[in-house]
């Protein structure tokens, strides 16, 4: 790592380098783009470019300095179409009043006045810029400043500050995120000072499957339901399956008792023998006035 360019109280500590080296944030893709040569430590005998992670913690000092600079919080948009960036600008905005645009970028936001997600932000902070794209020409148009999420392969046009790392993995994305959250209310002095741990987990900036959480809510819900069948009553008490069951048999004894004795009616007939001979005359009734009504009906008059 080269050595830092920055005020000593702005250094990186060995936590945080830890911490980038295990989302892997130094990872690059195999392609180089020419203007993310000078971010580039080496590449490796299998073709992945290698980030300087100097390099990448300085931008983000860098960035914090810029975003820290404009008064108004809500100026900033903080944009993210990819869905592993979505949780991380959502969490972004909430800690530091940022707008937050989480999802597909409308269009016109930029430059068309009368649509009504419609705005005039300060400086805008994309996570990648080959998927907002449109957010980075648009804000071309109005002469707003972008800070990008590079990775080794990403577009820099129009791009004004670009953080170089992996801007593919889940995991390094959210720390990248969280690390210029930290550092931007470092500069503000909501944080004591920089000495002081942030009570925020790098967790919350993480992406998180929908699918596996409804899954593991399910699997949760039938583990409780499961021990609510069983209840604390029986436990203490003891009784093993095969109690339960011969319990079970037993007590459905009565209710079988009860089904036989109301199949027979009074003095002895059975309802179903009297629900059979109704059905019989019910059908010779029905049939003996259709014959009648027929034979009574006139013959065919030839006018």
């Amino acid at each position: 790592m080269a050595p830092s360019q920055l005020p000593p109280i702005f250094n990186a500590t060995s936590q945080d380098i830890e911490m980038l080296l295990a989302a892997q944030c130094h990872l690059g893709s195999k392609n180089l783009q020419v203007h993310m040569e000078p971010y580039l430590w080496k590449t490796r005998p299998d073709g992945i470019n290698v980030i300087n992670i100097g390099k990448t913690w300085e931008k983000i000092v860098l960035a914090a300095r810029i975003i820290a600079s404009i008064d108004n919080p809500a100026d900033i948009c903080v944009i993210s179409a990819r869905p592993y960036g979505q949780r991380a600008v959502l969490k972004f905005a909430a800690h530091t009043g940022a707008t937050a645009i989480a999802g597909r970028f409308t269009p016109g936001n930029f430059t068309n006045y009368i649509t009504r997600s419609f705005k005039e932000p300060r400086l805008i902070v994309v996570t990648d810029p080959r998927t907002d794209a449109q957010a980075i020409k648009e804000a071309s148009y109005v002469n707003i400043p972008v800070i990008a999420l590079c990775d080794t392969d990403s577009p820099t046009d129009f791009v004004d500050v670009a953080i170089p790392t992996n801007n593919k993995g889940r995991h390094s994305i959210g720390l990248v995120w969280w690390l210029l959250a930290r550092e931007v209310l470092r500069l503000r002095g909501t944080l004591a000072s920089r000495e002081a741990e942030w009570d925020v987990a790098v967790d919350l900036y993480f992406y998180r499957d929908p699918e596996a959480e409804e899954n593991k809510e399910i699997v949760d819900e039938t583990k409780v339901a499961s021990a609510e069948e069983v209840g604390p009553a029986a436990i203490e008490s003891g009784f093993a399956g095969e109690s339960w069951d011969a319990a079970g048999a037993g007590a459905s004894a009565p209710g079988t008792a009860f089904a036989a004795a109301s199949a027979v009616g009074p003095a002895g007939t059975s309802w179903e023998a009297d629900g059979g001979d109704w059905a019989a005359g019910s059908a010779a009734a029905a049939a003996a006035p259709g014959e009648s009504w027929a034979e009574a009906q006139p013959t065919e008059t030839k006018w």
